[in-house]
């Protein structure tokens, strides 16, 4: 055997970090990176939070696992929490976002079966999604990179433009049984579905007696400025699908859903060995304790506007490098007039992480607590990076 014994399904980048404090990473060779990836929106409380860190300490030294044949107290807790905060009446707890829609799609189908439409199975979703990496989840986003190679794409998703809801009702037909979509698209390069398209949606399912899913496993949890990104539409899913930022960098993931969606979910017709272990729901809370805070919320959207106020004087001055911002809350784009990749690399040369997405976009993704003097050096790093970029630019044209 020669090279790594792992897989080969990451292009890594060539850094290691041996630790990180707030929205800080340090590698194992001492340097210091201003980290705007926050591992892919996970990190939504930075690095080393110390209420997240005794809260995962206290219960390692009391109890890991026992798994769902017995009650687990901080799993009632955290599923009360969430249903309280949120349209949800239950939760199914997960250990990832692709684990939390596969519950979804599974509890939309047997939603229609136990209401006596079993020919009730397909889902409409929108092109340049990105709903996980399981066999169902990568047909249900629908792109072909991500298919290719793994047999038969998985039957019962029908796939329209994004945003374009006379497709989507288009392509409701008999077999329907539900309509996927992410609130604000994250891989598919930072494109909020729009508040309008998101109430006719709703309208689209009451009319047709379908369920509504939405996927906020990257928007949600305080990213937009809302605990949800549904609520600024005013209007309510039948089923969520979350992960990332609830866990703070502990991996879980967890469905929300009405009584009415979830009622065909009785024992024994899904479940998990991991999902809503004492660790995972111990972390889970410790984020609810933070992100429901009084005051925690006005300040995400504050610290937001500060931020995109500075992105938007930057790509003022070097259209050649920046051509938009997009997002919402602390969930950024830059949409890029040349190669993200080469973007990125600038960045990452200014010691400040971010992260590729679709459309050529650039996604910014702080932690929602960080410092406005973080904000601050990003800022000063992203146009460095774009001065550096555009400098480039025009010595080559001479």
């Amino acid at each position: 055997m020669s090279g790594s014994a792992l897989y080969e399904t990451f292009a890594r980048i060539p850094l290691a970090f041996d630790h990180g404090e707030g929205a800080w990473l340090v590698t194992d060779t001492g340097e210091r990176y201003l980290d705007f990836a926050a591992g892919i929106a996970v990190n939504s409380l930075g690095h080393g939070h110390p209420h997240l860190v005794a809260a995962l300490a206290e219960q390692a030294g009391k109890l890991w696992h026992v798994s769902n044949l017995y009650e687990i107290p901080g799993q009632r807790r955290l599923g009360e929490r969430l249903a309280a905060a949120t349209f949800a009446d239950k939760v199914f707890f997960t250990n990832s976002g692709a684990e939390a829609l596969e519950c979804a799609i599974k509890t939309a189908r047997r939603y229609q079966y136990v209401n006596g439409h079993p020919e009730r199975y397909r889902i409409v979703t929108f092109e340049g999604a990105f709903h996980g990496r399981t066999l169902a989840t990568i047909a249900a986003g629908g792109q072909q990179k991500y298919l290719e190679g793994f047999g038969p794409k998985v039957e019962g998703f029908d796939q329209v433009p994004f945003g374009d809801v006379d497709a989507a009702e288009r392509a409701i037909t008999p077999e329907t049984a539900a309509i996927l979509v992410e609130p604000v698209q994250g891989e598919g390069g930072i494109r909020p579905l729009s508040v309008q398209a998101l109430k006719r949606l709703r309208q689209l399912c009451d009319k047709h007696g379908l369920l509504l899913i939405l996927d906020e496993v990257q928007c949600g949890v305080g990213r937009t400025g809302r605990l949800f990104a549904y609520e600024w539409a005013g209007v309510s899913p039948d089923l969520m699908a979350i992960a990332k930022g609830i866990g703070g960098g502990f991996p879980m993931g967890a469905c929300l859903a009405t009584d009415a969606a979830a009622e065909g979910m009785t024992a024994g017709v899904h479940g998990t060995t991991f999902g809503g272990n004492p660790l995972a729901m111990a972390v889970g809370n410790a984020v609810l304790d933070v992100v429901l805070e009084e005051g925690f919320l006005d300040e995400v959207g504050r610290k937001a506007l500060l931020f995109k106020q500075g992105l938007a004087a930057i790509a003022d001055e070097f259209p050649q490098v920046i051509e938009e911002i997009r997002g919402a809350g602390l969930m950024l784009g830059l949409k890029c007039a040349m190669p993200n990749a080469k973007v990125n690399q600038a960045l990452r040369d200014q010691h400040l992480l971010a992260v590729p997405a679709g459309e050529n976009v650039i996604r910014l993704l702080p932690p929602l607590n960080v410092a406005d003097e973080d904000i601050g050096e990003a800022l000063r790093r992203i146009r460095a990076a774009a001065q550096g970029l555009a400098d480039a630019v025009a010595a080559a044209a001479k």
